[in-house]
């Protein structure tokens, strides 16, 4: 429905906030017949990913799941030398990486070059995990083996900081499902996801896309102090 709609009206969210309602009212239905028994983690990549994530767990913790757990998980993209949003692979701060093989050999990446986007990567995933760290439960990803886990972003454009994420999720931590779900996504890149999950749940997948922020209204830039903000207000909850 909603693909049929955008080819013809180029379907847009209002902002990150409304796009997460939405994306949690299509999870609930995949999860309708056994969610009584689901003990759900949501986890929101930042930082606009971490908006969409707060309103798929506030709008699932209104049904009657087990639980609804909310957390962060950082990835950081690699990026091309010359264009900052072009992708090239991303990273967790453990070093784990996914690599745009193709993309790296047809923008000619070094291995010099490589390098140095991982070391700044890293870097500045520590820096935001010591800032968001004082609203953030101790024990991180504790019993993620029992948990369906909800991998949330804004959109995906070449998906690499989602399939970083996943492939550190199933190698560290193993939950017991693991879904990856945006509002937005590309259908070749929702392919890739497919092979780096259990399950793809996507509101729009276009077949012309240029970048996540097409189809949103509203696609600020999100800063640090209102990532710690949605943090604290779910500390409190």
């Amino acid at each position: 429905m909603f693909e049929t709609i955008s080819r013809k009206f180029q379907l847009k969210f209002k902002n990150r906030s409304a796009a997460g309602i939405i994306l949690a009212e299509i999870l609930n239905d995949t999860f309708k017949k056994e969610r009584s028994r689901e003990c759900i983690l949501v986890l929101g990549v930042p930082r606009g990913g971490v908006i969409t994530a707060n309103s798929v767990a506030t709008k699932l913790s209104e049904k009657a799941f087990k639980s609804v757990d909310f957390d962060l998980i950082l990835p950081r993209k690699l990026t091309d030398i010359d264009n900052k949003e072009q992708a090239i692979g991303a990273i967790m701060e453990d070093g784990t990486a996914y690599l745009d093989e193709q993309v790296n050999k047809m923008l000619q990446i070094t291995p010099e070059y490589l390098e140095k986007q991982k070391v700044e990567q890293t870097e500045e995933i520590r820096r935001r995990n010591i800032l968001y760290s004082i609203y953030r439960p101790v024990n991180k990803y504790q019993h993620v083996k029992e948990k369906t886990v909800i991998l949330v972003d804004d959109g995906a454009a070449t998906g690499s900081t989602l399939i970083a994420a996943a492939r550190w999720l199933r190698m560290k931590h193993t939950p017991k499902r693991l879904v990856i779900a945006v509002p937005v996504a590309p259908r070749h890149t929702v392919k890739l996801l497919e092979n780096e999950s259990d399950e793809v749940q996507v509101v729009i997948s276009p077949s012309i896309f240029r970048s996540v922020e097409q189809f949103y209204h509203d696609f600020e830039q999100v800063p640090d102090h209102r990532v710690i903000e949605i943090l604290r207000i779910r500390d409190t909850i």
